[in-house]
């Protein structure tokens, strides 16, 4: 299982509060039955509101892995094609105040990681990256750091999430995949299961 110690890269700059899952992926494309395309749709409703002027449609931001958000980022509904229209856009990590605690499970189930720091913090980090859009951040979950220029800040974290993205034990689909020999063998010896194969 892969383990994510740090993430590094650019950064795309959405400071806002409360920013629902809605917002991130439209409801009309909960429909699909796989998540491939979603990218192309992130914040797709915000995004025509504000055409061109959208971080997620500047091409100063293109290419960006992290994103920087506000308070309660991902509230609202409990729906997986959030964070998974977040990956397929390039996000592999979230900088946030706070996160909305579903959406942050699903995050961590998928290897995104998601850490909060201070709101100062986060304003000068917005702020240097709208300076600047080649600035570099370092999300550091060995050390507990978001590095950026000469900064460094400590984040918050709940620990379990930070040990399953360390450790490479946040994907539960291939753990249960790596214990199939168990799982055959504790299926064998069950009397309601019958031809177990």
């Amino acid at each position: 299982m892969p383990k994510i110690e740090s993430i590094t890269g650019t950064a795309i700059p959405l400071l806002l509060d409360d920013i629902d899952t809605d917002r991130i992926i439209p409801a009309r494309y909960l429909r699909s039955v796989t998540f491939d395309g979603l990218g192309e749709h992130a914040f797709e409703d915000d995004r025509k509101q504000h055409p061109a002027t959208h971080p997620f449609d500047e091409v100063r931001f293109r290419g960006a892995s992290v994103l920087v958000a506000g308070r309660n980022f991902g509230c609202g509904s409990s729906r997986e094609h959030a964070p998974q229209a977040l990956i397929r856009f390039g996000i592999k990590a979230c900088v946030a105040e706070s996160f909305a605690e579903i959406f942050f499970g699903n995050c961590t189930s998928l290897g995104v990681a998601c850490v909060c720091l201070p709101r100062p913090v986060l304003e000068e980090l917005a702020s240097t990256i709208e300076r600047d859009p080649k600035v570099g951040v370092t999300i550091d979950l060995v050390v507990g750091t978001v590095r950026f220029v000469d900064k460094s800040a400590p984040f918050s974290m709940p620990d379990s999430a930070r040990k399953a993205l360390v450790t490479g034990e946040f994907d539960f689909l291939d753990q249960l995949l790596a214990g199939e020999s168990q799982i055959r063998n504790t299926a064998g010896r069950l009397p309601y299961i019958s031809n177990f194969a």
